[in-house]
């Protein structure tokens, strides 16, 4: 935040459009599920920060299954490994830009509708801090 010297290496990842709001897909869909993210910076730095985000099943009934029902992907379609649910988009010299998360759905032969959250995660460094907005920090996903 310009002009606030303890503000100065915080930035801000949230899902475009600026809301909470959730998406509802077709299994059969072949096209990339896309979340659009804003990394808000008023600098150029010589280091690059990193936003993260998460498939959270916490507290959903029925919940969707990375690998069974989706996958994360890059823009090309191929899977990013993750141990532990947890992935990372990197905003070159902490530059303000938009980048994209991209879900692949498989075509699960699974029976009903299945659900998931994919929320962006505040990111705290020595050298930065990468935070959130509550209206616009998760993007809940139904899969028919």
């Amino acid at each position: 935040m310009r002009g606030v010297e303890e503000m100065d290496h915080h930035y801000y990842a949230i899902f475009v459009p600026n809301n909470n709001t959730g998406v509802s897909v077709n299994r059969t869909q072949t096209t990339l599920v896309k979340f659009p993210v804003q990394f808000y910076s008023t600098f150029t730095r010589d280091y690059d920060a990193v936003a993260k985000y998460a498939v959270v099943k916490t507290g959903i009934t029925n919940p969707a299954v990375v690998g069974q029902d989706f996958a994360v992907v890059d823009k090309n379609g191929n899977v990013i490994p993750s141990a532990d649910s947890t992935y990372t988009m990197t905003f070159q010299k902490a530059v303000q830009a938009t980048d994209t998360i991209y879900i692949k759905l498989l075509n699960s032969s699974v029976a009903g509708t299945r659900r998931v959250e994919i929320q962006m995660m505040e990111n705290k460094t020595e050298k930065f801090y990468v935070d959130i907005f509550s209206t616009a920090f998760r993007r809940p996903l139904e899969i028919k």
